[in-house]
């Protein structure tokens, strides 16, 4: 196995060395933050101090160790899921601040920093297994620190009755009016405002699996980390919530530069959020549609066999083409406080452009439950089982059949099949401030072919926050 770049010399090459490094660090971090629990300023609760004064709203840092044994794979592309097996080690870094400008306008920056890497460089699924790695896209990105967010948010009260809230990742504590306008403006990740789930939606706590915290049918608009600059505006009440957001798209699939024509580049969303009943069930209906520079496949596929060669989407691309898509997302507590649940997903998209920002699936269907351990006198572990199917469009098989590549599929041929994974994780409290996950998944058909695998990921993830 080839080295990671971004450890020193004399440092441990092998998997397990790095595994070792990176969760001793977390712990670390952890044992800093156990030792000294005051060391962020609480200013909310400091009168002498300004309001606008910048608070430290919270820092993680967490690692992941991936094992991926050889499977069956007779014959592999340039982005297929390795047959020969893999391991690999992420470690990530996050620190966010936030301040209070003016009543009701808040300001928020995210500092975060990524290391290492995920198995098989990221690429030959449509649910990748780590979703705490960043691919790197058409340019080198780099491992030092950079600005993930930075952006404002001003609520408006319509409704004199309001709720505690309490310090949080983009959240500064005080009260939140439980009718409001909300408007956030400025760089972020749209999966923080759109498809939110209360059991699938963290994979630094939850589910590893990109199809498992996201919708992945959404092709939602961002840069190869996941960000993106835009605006949302959102009425918000107890019962109902409608929120509408436009964000840039990059230029290119899987890219890291935005394209400033927003009248041909965008990604529009609306989602409808229903709380029908007093037992806890969210019900979220999302609609969107982006525009970008974008290929077609028919027409690819069309153009390939014309010249008897491999179809090639990026050849294709033309600016101003749409993709549209729906999702629905629903949670319902169970027990415990709503800390046992179950959830579901279900996603479309047209399946005929390209699949250009977050991965490549046209069809998506999950569900999943949550278990608090309080039914064994762990009340702050948890348990996590889902299961996920993808499936891709005609046109989109039809294309990776012939030879075709997106950013992440490409076996060279395909024998078409619905790509399967299950996964499970145990999440173990160790005091406040760590958390240390197993878990595994199962894949069945890898990158949506029949031909290749089972493949199975076993991973140990180590997370320290405060």
């Amino acid at each position: 196995m080839a080295s990671d770049p971004n450890l020193t010399h004399g440092q441990p090459s092998s998997g397990l060395g790095r595994l070792t490094v990176a969760v001793a660090t977390v712990a670390m971090v952890g044992a800093a933050v156990a030792m000294f629990p005051l060391a962020a300023p609480v200013r909310a609760q400091d009168s002498s101090a300004p309001p606008w004064l910048p608070q430290l709203l919270g820092f993680q840092v967490t690692a992941i160790g991936q094992w991926l044994p050889r499977f069956h794979s007779p014959y592999a592309g340039p982005n297929s899921l390795t047959g020969a097996g893999d391991q690999a080690v992420s470690h990530t870094y996050g620190l966010y601040l936030g301040s209070r400008i003016l009543a009701g306008l808040g300001a928020y920056v995210d500092l975060e920093m990524a290391k290492g890497k995920g198995v098989s460089r990221e690429v030959g699924l449509g649910g990748l297994t780590n979703g705490d790695v960043i691919r790197q896209g058409s340019a080198d990105l780099g491992t030092g620190p950079y600005i993930a967010r930075a952006f404002l948010r001003y609520t408006v009260r319509l409704h004199r009755d309001s709720a505690p809230i309490g310090r949080a990742q983009d959240q500064l504590p005080g009260s939140i009016p439980d009718r409001r306008l909300e408007v956030v403006a400025g760089k972020l990740a749209a999966s923080d405002l759109f498809d939110l789930n209360r059991y699938a939606n963290g994979t630094r706590l939850q589910f590893l699996n990109w199809g498992l915290f996201q919708n992945t049918a959404w092709d939602f608009a961002a840069d190869t980390r996941g960000y993106t600059n835009g605006i949302t505006i959102a009425y918000v009440s107890p019962r109902w919530a409608l929120r509408a957001g436009s964000f840039q798209m990059p230029t290119a699939a899987n890219g890291n530069v935005f394209d400033g024509d927003i009248g041909q580049a965008r990604g529009d969303n609306v989602e409808l959020t229903l709380v029908p009943t007093h037992a806890g069930t969210v019900v979220r209906l999302l609609a969107y549609q982006n525009h970008a520079r974008m290929g077609d496949y028919r027409e690819a596929v069309a153009r390939a066999l014309a010249r008897d060669t491999a179809p090639d989407i990026v050849a294709d691309d033309q600016p101003g083409r749409r993709k549209y898509g729906f999702g629905l997302n629903a949670e319902q507590p169970v027990a415990d406080s709503g800390e046992t649940g179950v959830f579901l997903r279900l996603g479309w998209n047209d399946g005929h452009t390209e699949s250009f920002a977050f991965t490549e699936v046209d069809r998506h269907l999950s569900a999943g439950v949550q278990l608090a351990g309080s039914h064994w006198a762990r009340p702050a572990d948890r348990v996590g089982v889902a299961a996920l199917v993808h499936g891709l469009s005609t046109d989109h098989r039809d294309y990776l059949a012939l030879g075709g590549r997106g950013f992440l599929l490409g076996d060279g041929r395909l024998t078409y099949g619905l790509e399967e994974v299950a996964e499970g994780y145990y999440r173990l409290q160790l005091g406040s401030y760590i958390e240390v996950s197993p878990d595994v998944q199962v894949i069945r058909h890898p990158g949506y072919n029949r031909d290749r695998g089972p493949a199975a990921v076993l991973s140990l993830r180590m997370n320290a926050r405060y």
